[in-house]
Protein backbone atom coordinates (compact mmCIF):
# COMPACT_ATOMS: atom_id res chain seq x y z
CA UNK A 1 0.00 0.00 0.00
CA UNK A 2 1.41 3.40 -0.90
CA UNK A 3 2.30 6.04 1.93
CA UNK A 4 -0.01 9.07 2.02
CA UNK A 5 1.82 12.04 2.38
CA UNK A 6 -0.68 15.08 3.21
CA UNK A 7 1.14 17.44 5.33
CA UNK A 8 -0.10 20.60 3.66
CA UNK A 9 -4.33 19.49 2.87
CA UNK A 10 -4.15 18.41 6.62
CA UNK A 11 -2.57 21.80 7.58
CA UNK A 12 -5.22 23.95 5.74
CA UNK A 13 -8.16 21.95 7.51
CA UNK A 14 -6.81 22.56 10.90
CA UNK A 15 -6.18 26.07 10.15
CA UNK A 16 -9.82 26.34 8.41
CA UNK A 17 -11.34 24.92 12.10
CA UNK A 18 -8.71 27.65 13.62
CA UNK A 19 -6.87 25.03 15.91
CA UNK A 20 -3.85 24.81 17.25
CA UNK A 21 -1.68 21.67 16.68
CA UNK A 22 -1.97 20.76 20.31
CA UNK A 23 -5.98 21.07 19.90
CA UNK A 24 -5.76 18.94 16.81
CA UNK A 25 -3.50 16.32 18.24
CA UNK A 26 -5.63 16.04 21.27
CA UNK A 27 -8.27 15.13 19.27
CA UNK A 28 -7.09 12.63 17.09
CA UNK A 29 -5.12 11.03 20.18
CA UNK A 30 -1.55 11.57 18.98
CA UNK A 31 1.36 13.99 20.50
CA UNK A 32 1.76 17.05 18.95
CA UNK A 33 4.98 16.44 17.61
CA UNK A 34 3.87 13.84 15.78
CA UNK A 35 1.03 15.51 14.01
CA UNK A 36 3.85 18.77 13.42
CA UNK A 37 5.79 15.24 11.49
CA UNK A 38 2.69 14.60 9.35
CA UNK A 39 2.10 18.30 8.91
CA UNK A 40 5.95 18.45 6.85
CA UNK A 41 5.37 15.56 5.06
CA UNK A 42 8.22 14.27 7.57
CA UNK A 43 5.73 11.18 8.21
CA UNK A 44 2.73 9.68 6.20
CA UNK A 45 -0.75 9.96 7.51
CA UNK A 46 -1.45 6.46 8.92
CA UNK A 47 -4.94 4.61 8.38
CA UNK A 48 -6.25 4.90 11.66
CA UNK A 49 -5.15 8.51 12.23
CA UNK A 50 -6.66 9.33 8.53
CA UNK A 51 -9.88 7.94 10.09
CA UNK A 52 -10.19 9.88 13.12
CA UNK A 53 -9.17 12.91 10.16
CA UNK A 54 -12.07 12.36 7.83
CA UNK A 55 -14.61 11.83 11.21
CA UNK A 56 -13.40 14.98 12.52
CA UNK A 57 -13.81 17.01 9.48
CA UNK A 58 -16.46 15.58 8.34
CA UNK A 59 -14.51 14.67 5.23
CA UNK A 60 -14.28 11.89 2.61
CA UNK A 61 -10.91 9.82 2.67
CA UNK A 62 -11.09 11.07 -0.99
CA UNK A 63 -9.71 14.28 0.06
CA UNK A 64 -6.36 13.10 0.62
CA UNK A 65 -5.93 11.14 -2.28
CA UNK A 66 -3.35 11.71 -5.29
CA UNK A 67 -5.33 10.38 -7.46
CA UNK A 68 -5.83 13.50 -9.42
CA UNK A 69 -2.63 14.81 -9.30
CA UNK A 70 -1.62 13.42 -12.70
CA UNK A 71 -4.68 15.29 -13.92
CA UNK A 72 -3.69 18.88 -12.41
CA UNK A 73 0.12 18.79 -13.12
CA UNK A 74 -1.30 17.94 -17.14
CA UNK A 75 -3.67 21.56 -16.23
CA UNK A 76 -0.16 23.30 -15.00
CA UNK A 77 2.16 21.60 -17.96
CA UNK A 78 -0.65 23.04 -20.19
CA UNK A 79 -1.09 26.30 -18.79
CA UNK A 80 2.93 27.26 -18.21
CA UNK A 81 4.43 25.66 -21.71
CA UNK A 82 6.59 28.28 -22.58
CA UNK A 83 7.90 28.44 -18.63
CA UNK A 84 8.98 24.86 -19.74
CA UNK A 85 10.30 25.09 -22.76
CA UNK A 86 12.73 27.98 -21.34
CA UNK A 87 13.81 25.48 -18.54
CA UNK A 88 11.82 27.99 -15.98
CA UNK A 89 10.09 25.20 -14.42
CA UNK A 90 10.32 21.36 -14.95
CA UNK A 91 7.60 18.84 -14.68
CA UNK A 92 8.77 17.14 -11.61
CA UNK A 93 8.40 20.73 -10.30
CA UNK A 94 5.10 20.60 -10.91
CA UNK A 95 4.49 17.65 -9.95
CA UNK A 96 6.35 17.99 -6.70
CA UNK A 97 3.84 21.24 -6.10
CA UNK A 98 0.63 19.49 -6.66
CA UNK A 99 1.41 16.60 -4.63
CA UNK A 100 2.57 18.60 -1.52
CA UNK A 101 0.62 21.82 -2.02
CA UNK A 102 -2.79 20.68 -4.34
CA UNK A 103 -4.24 24.67 -3.70
CA UNK A 104 -1.24 27.05 -4.42
CA UNK A 105 -0.66 24.73 -7.88
CA UNK A 106 -4.64 25.49 -8.50
CA UNK A 107 -3.74 29.67 -7.72
CA UNK A 108 -1.02 29.17 -10.20
CA UNK A 109 -2.85 27.19 -12.76
CA UNK A 110 -5.61 30.37 -13.20
CA UNK A 111 -2.63 32.89 -12.83
CA UNK A 112 -1.21 30.73 -16.46
CA UNK A 113 -4.26 31.14 -18.04
CA UNK A 114 -4.93 34.34 -16.73
CA UNK A 115 -1.74 35.45 -18.24
CA UNK A 116 -2.36 33.26 -21.93
CA UNK A 117 -5.64 35.00 -22.02
CA UNK A 118 -3.95 38.53 -21.46
CA UNK A 119 -1.21 37.61 -24.10
CA UNK A 120 -3.54 36.75 -26.39
CA UNK A 121 -5.86 40.09 -26.11
CA UNK A 122 -2.39 41.84 -26.29
CA UNK A 123 -1.42 40.46 -29.53
CA UNK A 124 -4.91 40.76 -30.96
CA UNK A 125 -4.50 44.59 -30.29
CA UNK A 126 -1.12 44.41 -31.46
CA UNK A 127 -2.21 43.10 -35.36
CA UNK A 128 -5.09 45.53 -35.23
CA UNK A 129 -8.01 43.47 -34.70
CA UNK A 130 -10.75 45.32 -33.73
CA UNK A 131 -11.72 42.72 -30.59
CA UNK A 132 -9.39 40.56 -29.03
CA UNK A 133 -10.05 37.16 -28.02
CA UNK A 134 -12.93 36.76 -25.68
CA UNK A 135 -12.67 34.93 -22.13
CA UNK A 136 -14.29 31.90 -21.49
CA UNK A 137 -17.71 30.83 -22.83
CA UNK A 138 -20.05 30.01 -19.88
CA UNK A 139 -20.57 26.80 -21.58
CA UNK A 140 -16.31 25.65 -21.09
CA UNK A 141 -17.25 27.31 -16.99
CA UNK A 142 -20.12 24.38 -16.93
CA UNK A 143 -17.43 21.97 -18.30
CA UNK A 144 -14.78 22.98 -15.97
CA UNK A 145 -17.47 23.12 -12.94
CA UNK A 146 -18.12 19.37 -13.63
CA UNK A 147 -14.46 18.68 -14.80
CA UNK A 148 -13.52 20.05 -10.83
CA UNK A 149 -15.65 17.35 -9.47
CA UNK A 150 -14.43 14.81 -11.32
CA UNK A 151 -18.57 14.05 -12.56
CA UNK A 152 -19.57 13.07 -9.50
CA UNK A 153 -22.45 15.41 -7.69
CA UNK A 154 -22.76 13.37 -4.33
CA UNK A 155 -25.74 15.25 -2.82
CA UNK A 156 -27.71 15.54 -6.03
CA UNK A 157 -26.96 11.31 -6.60
CA UNK A 158 -28.61 10.88 -3.17
CA UNK A 159 -31.61 13.28 -3.48
CA UNK A 160 -32.55 11.71 -7.26
CA UNK A 161 -32.19 8.01 -5.79
CA UNK A 162 -34.45 8.81 -3.12
CA UNK A 163 -37.10 10.45 -5.16
CA UNK A 164 -37.08 7.28 -7.38
CA UNK A 165 -37.25 4.72 -4.93
CA UNK A 166 -40.05 7.01 -3.32
CA UNK A 167 -42.33 7.18 -6.66
CA UNK A 168 -41.13 3.38 -8.00
CA UNK A 169 -38.64 3.98 -11.07
CA UNK A 170 -38.21 0.23 -12.45
CA UNK A 171 -36.83 -0.50 -16.08
CA UNK A 172 -40.02 -0.46 -18.50
CA UNK A 173 -41.75 1.69 -15.87
CA UNK A 174 -40.56 5.09 -16.05
CA UNK A 175 -42.71 6.87 -18.07
CA UNK A 176 -45.43 5.91 -16.19
CA UNK A 177 -43.67 6.70 -12.81
CA UNK A 178 -42.69 10.40 -14.07
CA UNK A 179 -46.33 11.28 -15.04
CA UNK A 180 -47.67 9.92 -12.12
CA UNK A 181 -45.94 12.37 -9.88
CA UNK A 182 -45.87 15.29 -12.30
CA UNK A 183 -49.65 15.23 -12.22
CA UNK A 184 -50.16 13.61 -8.58
CA UNK A 185 -47.55 16.25 -6.78
CA UNK A 186 -47.27 19.37 -9.06
CA UNK A 187 -50.43 19.28 -11.27
CA UNK A 188 -48.83 19.31 -14.23
CA UNK A 189 -50.19 17.19 -17.68
CA UNK A 190 -48.02 16.21 -20.30
CA UNK A 191 -49.14 16.97 -23.81
CA UNK A 192 -47.85 15.48 -27.03
CA UNK A 193 -46.07 18.30 -29.84
CA UNK A 194 -43.75 21.28 -28.56
CA UNK A 195 -43.77 22.97 -31.95
CA UNK A 196 -40.36 23.35 -33.30
CA UNK A 197 -39.04 22.96 -29.49
CA UNK A 198 -38.12 19.17 -28.29
CA UNK A 199 -39.83 20.16 -24.96
CA UNK A 200 -41.67 23.24 -23.57
CA UNK A 201 -42.77 23.67 -19.97
CA UNK A 202 -45.56 26.21 -20.07
CA UNK A 203 -45.61 27.56 -16.36
CA UNK A 204 -48.74 29.12 -16.58
CA UNK A 205 -50.88 25.92 -17.55
CA UNK A 206 -48.42 23.34 -15.73
CA UNK A 207 -48.07 21.86 -19.29
CA UNK A 208 -45.22 19.92 -20.15
CA UNK A 209 -45.48 19.79 -23.90
CA UNK A 210 -43.21 17.09 -25.57
CA UNK A 211 -41.83 16.46 -28.97
CA UNK A 212 -43.57 13.50 -31.00
CA UNK A 213 -39.87 12.67 -32.40
CA UNK A 214 -38.76 12.08 -28.97
CA UNK A 215 -38.10 8.30 -28.26
CA UNK A 216 -38.92 6.87 -24.87
CA UNK A 217 -35.91 7.42 -23.14
CA UNK A 218 -35.87 10.92 -24.45
CA UNK A 219 -38.66 11.61 -22.81
CA UNK A 220 -38.12 10.32 -19.84
CA UNK A 221 -35.38 12.28 -19.38
CA UNK A 222 -36.89 15.34 -20.05
CA UNK A 223 -39.73 14.64 -17.52
CA UNK A 224 -36.75 13.81 -14.83
CA UNK A 225 -35.28 17.03 -15.81
CA UNK A 226 -38.86 18.83 -15.19
CA UNK A 227 -39.08 17.11 -11.81
CA UNK A 228 -35.89 17.63 -10.73
CA UNK A 229 -36.57 22.07 -11.46
CA UNK A 230 -39.62 21.57 -9.65
CA UNK A 231 -38.79 19.64 -6.42
CA UNK A 232 -35.00 20.27 -6.10
CA UNK A 233 -34.63 24.17 -7.12
CA UNK A 234 -33.75 24.96 -3.88
CA UNK A 235 -30.42 22.21 -4.50
CA UNK A 236 -29.88 23.61 -7.95
CA UNK A 237 -29.13 26.74 -6.88
CA UNK A 238 -27.10 26.33 -3.88
CA UNK A 239 -24.50 23.95 -6.12
CA UNK A 240 -24.47 26.69 -8.87
CA UNK A 241 -23.45 29.18 -6.42
CA UNK A 242 -20.71 27.04 -5.37
CA UNK A 243 -19.01 28.94 -8.59
CA UNK A 244 -21.52 31.54 -10.38
CA UNK A 245 -22.97 34.82 -9.14
CA UNK A 246 -26.58 33.95 -9.23
CA UNK A 247 -28.22 35.74 -12.09
CA UNK A 248 -25.25 34.89 -14.56
CA UNK A 249 -25.35 32.88 -17.28
CA UNK A 250 -22.81 30.62 -15.82
CA UNK A 251 -25.26 30.21 -12.99
CA UNK A 252 -27.90 29.30 -14.95
CA UNK A 253 -26.42 27.26 -17.17
CA UNK A 254 -24.82 25.38 -14.34
CA UNK A 255 -28.85 24.92 -12.75
CA UNK A 256 -29.23 22.83 -16.10
CA UNK A 257 -26.34 20.83 -15.85
CA UNK A 258 -27.20 20.00 -12.22
CA UNK A 259 -31.07 19.13 -13.30
CA UNK A 260 -29.37 17.46 -16.25
CA UNK A 261 -27.37 15.15 -13.84
CA UNK A 262 -30.47 14.93 -11.69
CA UNK A 263 -32.57 13.30 -14.23
CA UNK A 264 -29.80 10.64 -15.12
CA UNK A 265 -29.68 9.59 -11.56
CA UNK A 266 -33.60 9.57 -11.31
CA UNK A 267 -33.99 7.18 -14.34
CA UNK A 268 -30.49 5.03 -13.79
CA UNK A 269 -30.17 5.35 -9.38
CA UNK A 270 -27.37 4.42 -8.10
CA UNK A 271 -27.24 1.63 -6.37
CA UNK A 272 -29.19 -0.35 -8.76
CA UNK A 273 -27.52 0.80 -11.68
CA UNK A 274 -23.84 0.59 -10.28
CA UNK A 275 -25.51 -3.39 -9.40
CA UNK A 276 -26.31 -3.77 -13.08
CA UNK A 277 -23.11 -2.59 -14.27
CA UNK A 278 -20.97 -4.35 -12.73
CA UNK A 279 -23.30 -7.62 -13.33
CA UNK A 280 -22.86 -6.89 -16.93
CA UNK A 281 -19.06 -5.93 -16.91
CA UNK A 282 -19.81 -2.66 -18.05
CA UNK A 283 -21.12 -3.69 -21.43
CA UNK A 284 -22.50 -0.92 -22.73
CA UNK A 285 -25.42 -2.40 -24.93
CA UNK A 286 -26.77 -4.44 -22.72
CA UNK A 287 -27.30 -1.57 -20.48
CA UNK A 288 -29.39 0.31 -23.17
CA UNK A 289 -31.13 -2.66 -23.99
CA UNK A 290 -31.89 -3.07 -20.12
CA UNK A 291 -32.75 0.29 -19.30
CA UNK A 292 -34.40 1.48 -22.83
CA UNK A 293 -32.23 4.56 -23.36
CA UNK A 294 -29.52 5.78 -25.57
CA UNK A 295 -26.02 4.71 -26.15
CA UNK A 296 -25.01 8.65 -25.18
CA UNK A 297 -27.24 8.74 -22.08
CA UNK A 298 -25.76 5.54 -20.41
CA UNK A 299 -21.65 6.26 -20.59
CA UNK A 300 -22.82 9.44 -19.22
CA UNK A 301 -24.13 7.87 -16.45
CA UNK A 302 -21.27 5.49 -16.16
CA UNK A 303 -18.78 7.76 -15.80
CA UNK A 304 -20.33 9.13 -12.96
CA UNK A 305 -20.38 6.07 -10.61
CA UNK A 306 -17.92 7.84 -8.36
CA UNK A 307 -19.74 7.52 -4.91
CA UNK A 308 -17.75 6.53 -1.51
CA UNK A 309 -17.77 2.66 -0.48
CA UNK A 310 -19.56 1.53 -4.09
CA UNK A 311 -17.42 3.03 -6.48
CA UNK A 312 -17.70 2.13 -10.15
CA UNK A 313 -15.32 2.34 -12.57
CA UNK A 314 -14.09 5.40 -12.71
CA UNK A 315 -14.33 6.72 -16.60
CA UNK A 316 -13.97 9.95 -18.40
CA UNK A 317 -16.46 10.35 -21.15
CA UNK A 318 -16.20 12.71 -24.14
CA UNK A 319 -17.90 13.75 -26.76
CA UNK A 320 -16.77 14.96 -30.25
CA UNK A 321 -17.71 15.68 -33.87
CA UNK A 322 -16.13 15.38 -37.13
CA UNK A 323 -13.60 18.32 -37.04
CA UNK A 324 -12.45 17.31 -33.88
CA UNK A 325 -14.73 19.69 -31.58
CA UNK A 326 -15.60 18.56 -28.01
CA UNK A 327 -18.97 19.21 -26.54
CA UNK A 328 -18.84 17.46 -23.81
CA UNK A 329 -15.81 16.06 -21.35
CA UNK A 330 -16.30 14.71 -18.09
CA UNK A 331 -13.90 12.86 -16.14
CA UNK A 332 -13.62 10.72 -13.19
CA UNK A 333 -9.64 9.81 -13.84
CA UNK A 334 -6.50 11.76 -14.49
CA UNK A 335 -6.73 11.76 -18.21
CA UNK A 336 -6.53 15.00 -19.36
CA UNK A 337 -8.50 17.29 -22.17
CA UNK A 338 -6.52 19.79 -23.75
CA UNK A 339 -7.85 23.36 -23.48
CA UNK A 340 -5.79 24.67 -26.79
CA UNK A 341 -4.87 23.27 -30.07
CA UNK A 342 -7.35 20.63 -30.68
CA UNK A 343 -7.33 16.63 -29.47
CA UNK A 344 -4.84 13.81 -30.82
CA UNK A 345 -5.51 12.21 -34.22
CA UNK A 346 -4.49 9.02 -33.34
CA UNK A 347 -7.48 8.90 -30.49
CA UNK A 348 -9.92 6.23 -31.74
CA UNK A 349 -12.74 8.62 -31.34
CA UNK A 350 -12.08 9.82 -34.51
CA UNK A 351 -11.85 6.16 -36.19
CA UNK A 352 -15.77 5.50 -34.64
CA UNK A 353 -16.22 7.65 -37.68
CA UNK A 354 -15.31 5.44 -40.69
CA UNK A 355 -17.71 2.21 -39.34
CA UNK A 356 -20.75 4.21 -37.37
CA UNK A 357 -22.63 1.72 -34.77
CA UNK A 358 -19.54 -0.42 -34.26
CA UNK A 359 -17.95 0.05 -30.76
CA UNK A 360 -13.93 0.59 -31.78
CA UNK A 361 -12.18 -0.36 -28.53
CA UNK A 362 -8.01 1.46 -28.36
CA UNK A 363 -5.49 0.72 -25.70
CA UNK A 364 -4.30 4.46 -25.43
CA UNK A 365 -0.54 5.25 -23.75
CA UNK A 366 -0.06 9.15 -22.88
CA UNK A 367 3.44 10.77 -22.51
CA UNK A 368 3.74 9.97 -18.80
CA UNK A 369 3.01 6.62 -19.52
CA UNK A 370 -0.34 5.91 -18.14
CA UNK A 371 -2.36 3.75 -20.19
CA UNK A 372 -5.81 3.70 -20.65
CA UNK A 373 -8.81 1.36 -22.37
CA UNK A 374 -11.30 3.90 -24.47
CA UNK A 375 -13.94 2.56 -26.55
CA UNK A 376 -15.88 4.73 -28.96
CA UNK A 377 -18.62 4.79 -31.19
CA UNK A 378 -19.99 7.08 -33.42
CA UNK A 379 -23.85 8.13 -32.88
CA UNK A 380 -25.82 10.31 -35.47
CA UNK A 381 -29.16 11.91 -34.43
CA UNK A 382 -32.13 13.35 -36.83
CA UNK A 383 -34.71 15.20 -36.69
CA UNK A 384 -37.02 13.05 -37.99
CA UNK A 385 -37.72 14.16 -41.25
CA UNK A 386 -36.39 13.48 -44.77
CA UNK A 387 -33.65 15.37 -45.93
CA UNK A 388 -33.30 17.21 -42.64
CA UNK A 389 -29.86 17.39 -41.68
CA UNK A 390 -28.38 15.06 -38.67
CA UNK A 391 -26.28 15.62 -36.02
CA UNK A 392 -23.33 12.75 -35.71
CA UNK A 393 -20.77 12.63 -32.53
CA UNK A 394 -18.65 10.29 -31.75
CA UNK A 395 -18.84 9.25 -27.91
CA UNK A 396 -16.14 8.02 -26.09
CA UNK A 397 -15.52 5.99 -23.03
CA UNK A 398 -12.07 5.16 -21.35
CA UNK A 399 -10.47 3.99 -17.96
CA UNK A 400 -6.67 3.78 -16.59
CA UNK A 401 -5.91 0.49 -17.45
CA UNK A 402 -5.75 -1.03 -14.10
CA UNK A 403 -9.64 -1.48 -13.90
CA UNK A 404 -9.76 -2.12 -17.69
CA UNK A 405 -10.08 -6.04 -16.24
CA UNK A 406 -13.20 -5.23 -14.69
CA UNK A 407 -14.32 -4.15 -18.82
CA UNK A 408 -16.15 -6.75 -21.21
CA UNK A 409 -14.11 -4.21 -23.85
CA UNK A 410 -10.57 -5.66 -22.77
CA UNK A 411 -11.63 -9.68 -23.09
CA UNK A 412 -8.82 -10.59 -26.28
CA UNK A 413 -6.69 -7.74 -25.63
CA UNK A 414 -2.88 -7.82 -24.05
CA UNK A 415 -2.77 -5.34 -21.79
CA UNK A 416 0.71 -5.39 -21.12
CA UNK A 417 1.72 -5.83 -24.57
CA UNK A 418 3.79 -2.34 -25.91
CA UNK A 419 2.83 -3.77 -29.55
CA UNK A 420 -0.53 -3.25 -29.06
CA UNK A 421 -0.66 0.31 -27.61
CA UNK A 422 -1.60 3.12 -29.70
CA UNK A 423 0.77 6.49 -28.50
CA UNK A 424 -1.33 9.48 -28.14
CA UNK A 425 -1.05 12.95 -26.26
CA UNK A 426 -3.04 15.86 -25.53
CA UNK A 427 -2.97 18.25 -28.58
CA UNK A 428 -0.68 18.36 -31.14
CA UNK A 429 0.87 22.44 -30.23
CA UNK A 430 1.08 21.04 -26.07
CA UNK A 431 2.24 17.49 -26.93
CA UNK A 432 5.24 16.29 -25.96
CA UNK A 433 5.75 13.34 -28.42
CA UNK A 434 8.18 15.55 -30.67
CA UNK A 435 8.70 12.72 -33.35
CA UNK A 436 5.35 11.85 -34.02
CA UNK A 437 4.59 11.89 -37.31
CA UNK A 438 0.82 13.06 -37.15
CA UNK A 439 1.46 16.05 -35.59
CA UNK A 440 -0.13 19.37 -36.95
CA UNK A 441 1.17 22.00 -34.80
CA UNK A 442 4.68 22.73 -33.62
CA UNK A 443 5.35 21.91 -30.13
CA UNK A 444 4.96 25.32 -28.14
CA UNK A 445 8.30 26.73 -26.11
CA UNK A 446 9.98 24.47 -28.75
CA UNK A 447 12.55 25.32 -31.57
CA UNK A 448 12.71 24.27 -34.68
CA UNK A 449 15.38 22.33 -36.76
CA UNK A 450 14.88 24.32 -40.34
CA UNK A 451 17.44 23.02 -43.03
CA UNK A 452 16.45 23.90 -46.35
CA UNK A 453 18.92 20.94 -47.44
CA UNK A 454 17.27 17.68 -45.99
CA UNK A 455 13.42 17.22 -44.96
CA UNK A 456 12.37 14.47 -41.95
CA UNK A 457 9.14 12.22 -42.18
CA UNK A 458 8.17 14.08 -38.92
CA UNK A 459 6.58 17.51 -40.00
CA UNK A 460 7.82 19.88 -37.48
CA UNK A 461 11.24 18.18 -36.52
CA UNK A 462 12.64 19.94 -33.31
CA UNK A 463 16.07 21.34 -33.09
CA UNK A 464 18.54 18.75 -31.17
CA UNK A 465 19.48 21.08 -28.18
CA UNK A 466 15.74 21.08 -27.29
CA UNK A 467 15.35 17.16 -27.53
Amino acid sequence: MSKTYAGARLRRLREERRLSQAELARVLGISPSYLNQMEHDSRPLTVPVLLRVTETFGVDPGFFSERDTTRLVADLREALTAEIGASRVSTSDLAELATRMPEVARVLLDLGRRNQLLSERVAGAAEGRAAAEAPRSPHEEIRDFFYRRQNYLHDTDLAAERLAEEIGIRPGEVLRALAARLSDTHGVRLSAGAGGHLHHYDAATRTLHLSTRLRPGQRAFRMATQLALLEYGDGLDGQAADDFTPGSPAHTLARIGIAHYFAAAVILPYAAFHEAAEEARYDIERLTDRYGLGYETVCHRLSTLQRPRLRGVPFSFVRVDRAGNMSKRQSATAFHFSRAGGTCPLWNVYEAFAAPGRIHVQVAEMPDGQRYLWTARAITRHRGGWGEPGRTYAIGLGCEIRHAHRVVYSEGLDLESDTAVTPIGMGCRVCERLDCPQRAAPPLGRSLRIDQHSSTFVPYPVADEQR
